[in-house]
């Protein structure tokens, strides 16, 4: 799932940020929640699905930054076996 910032007011909440980026639900990621980066500026991030990322990426919204949020996993000592 890509991940977003966005500029919202201080203590806002995931309602409020759904209904901000005109999301529903179900295209959030609600167990990761909204994440306070910089509470003095209102920064927060959000993971979002792909498809609703696509549709934030052609917005006209420069509040809004979308970020890959790729897997990590430890390296395994030896990749040849199975653990």
């Amino acid at each position: 799932m890509p991940l977003l910032t966005i500029r919202l007011a201080q203590n806002a909440t995931l309602e409020i940020a759904l209904r901000t980026l005109g999301l529903a639900v179900s295209e959030v990621d609600a167990g990761y929640g909204l994440v306070s980066l910089d509470p003095v500026q209102g920064l927060y991030a959000l993971r979002v699905t792909d498809s609703a990322a696509a549709r934030l990426a052609t917005a006209d919204d420069e509040g809004v930054g979308i970020f890959a949020d790729p897997r990590i996993e430890p390296i395994r000592e030896n990749p040849e076996s199975p653990e």
